[in-house]
């Protein structure tokens, strides 16, 4: 494996949940590692009664419905024993899709120039929520042009990476089209990809 790529697999989150999600998070991350992908999110919502998400990735940003197939068999067995959600569930195992979250320090660099929506723990400037275009990094702080930022007032801010809650791409053209083009290029000349969110769905109790 090229040490590029090593670095990116081992690259921590900075972006991490909290309460059960947590908990989840703590027992799928190094199985979810050891198979040599990068976990993204996990987030338990109560769509489909409760479904149980886990967002993975390859260290490139790739994914297919093998790979979610790979992870969701070797993730269960452990979430069974764990048995971290005390009512009965849906797990659900996905690539990131387009308008993914933001959770890694190359995640700002990889998608600066496109739009996005950041949450903060705590504020900055007088504010927990920002909206535009990702200007990418400065040290430890992400910068972002902000879509409604008052006239004369300065149109960019930057915000501490250790304050952010939440971070996601928004769906744009310029985004979709990005995304396309760069999985047809990783993907074999005969694979047609149209697909923007790759998923393995399983039931649990």
């Amino acid at each position: 494996m090229p040490l590029a790529d090593v670095a990116l697999e081992n690259e921590a989150r900075i972006v991490t949940e909290t309460g059960l999600d947590a908990r989840v998070a703590a027992i799928v991350e190094p199985i979810i590692e050891g198979l040599g992908y990068r976990l993204v999110r996990v987030k338990i919502s109560n769509r489909n009664g409760q479904t149980l998400q886990i967002m993975a990735e390859r260290p490139d940003g790739s994914m297919t419905v093998e790979d979610c197939g790979i992870i969701s068999r070797n993730i269960s067995p452990a979430l069974d024993v764990e048995d971290p959600v005390s009512s009965a569930y849906h797990l659900e195992v996905s690539s990131p899709g387009i308008d993914r979250p933001l959770v890694r320090r190359t995640d700002f660099v990889r998608w600066a120039g496109h739009e996005a929506k950041i949450e903060l723990g705590v504020p900055v400037e007088g504010r927990k929520r920002y909206r535009g275009i990702l200007i990418g990094l400065d040290g430890d702080a992400t910068g972002i042009k902000l879509d409604d930022a008052p006239e004369g007032a300065p149109d960019r801010v930057w915000l501490p990476l250790d304050t952010i809650a939440d971070a996601r791409l928004i769906m744009t053209d310029a985004l979709v089209a990005e995304t396309l083009r760069e999985a047809k290029r990783q993907q074999p000349a005969d694979i047609d990809i149209d697909d923007n969110d790759l998923t393995d769905e399983t039931s649990d109790a």
